[in-house]
């Protein structure tokens, strides 16, 4: 459940992002706000929320993210988690500052914090430590130059190509360093279910995971995220802003179709 719940909630924080260049900075006044909930769910059964709370002041950004859920299979598994990121906002991109994530499921907690300096990793900690061992590829300090966290790569990496479905990120959340692609796949009309107040059309990705270091090579759930082409972002951007946002996003896992979906958003 752990790792399921890790993978789906990474599915969710892979898309989305800033369209511009140089004056993504200036898409946000002064103390605006992003408040965004999404409904999480496999084979068509809702497991739960997760709720993305935005902030920015001037140049300045903090996320939050909390996320609850629950499945059944034979027995309820519970998990739940919170991520909070901050930095700044720079003419060439996001600088992220610094990125702390915890969760528990029914047997087990785990915190990861990481502070960056210059847009490179500067030290990350796992509570509570253990041991790399000798099956997880290494993660070596060239891999963690100019790299993004999870919640930063989400909704503030700048557009980098003629769409907002065509860039590479590089994430490191604390022990994974990976990449994730975005390719242009499709454009769609609004559809007419999407939360009020948003506007089309909706640029449609396809989304490939890529791990590059802190993975083991033999993990089934990194090799099965690896390999499939189905995983699908649907993004829509907000009104009178530069901002993109997730509107849904389906990822294929081994107990059915997951998909997470926006089911209302507030923009102040």
């Amino acid at each position: 459940m752990r790792t399921f719940g890790v993978a789906l909630a990474g599915a969710l924080l892979f898309s989305g992002g800033l369209a511009g260049d140089a004056e993504a900075a200036e898409a946000f006044p002064a103390g605006g706000r992003l408040v965004a909930t999404y409904d999480v769910a496999v084979a068509g059964f809702s497991l739960g929320e997760l709720q993305l709370d935005a902030r920015f002041e001037g140049p300045s950004y903090k996320m939050k993210g909390d996320g609850k859920f629950s499945l059944f299979l034979g027995k309820t598994y519970k998990s739940g988690g919170t991520a909070v990121s901050a930095g700044r906002l720079r003419s060439q991109g996001p600088e992220p500052a610094s990125f702390k994530v915890n969760y528990e499921s029914d047997d087990k907690g785990e915190e990861r914090r990481i502070t960056f300096k210059g847009g490179d990793v500067k030290d990350f900690t796992i509570d509570p430590p253990k041991n790399p061992g000798k099956k997880r590829v290494p993660v070596t300090t060239q891999q963690l130059r100019d790299v993004l966290d999870p919640l930063t790569a989400a909704f503030l990496h700048v557009q980098s190509g003629d769409s907002v479905c065509d860039d590479t990120m590089p994430i490191f959340d604390g022990r994974l360093r990976y990449d994730i692609v975005l390719q242009p796949k499709r454009i769609d009309d609004l559809p007419s279910e999407a939360p009020r107040g948003l506007s089309g059309p909706v640029q449609v990705c396809a989304v490939k995971f890529v791990p590059v270091s802190g993975h083991k090579r033999d993990n089934p759930t990194i090799q099965y995220l690896s390999k499939t082409d189905r995983i699908e972002a649907r993004l829509v951007r907000l009104p009178e802003t530069s901002l993109y946002v997730p509107l849904w996003i389906g990822v294929p896992t081994i107990i059915g179709s997951a998909a997470v979906t926006l089911t209302g958003i507030k923009f102040q």
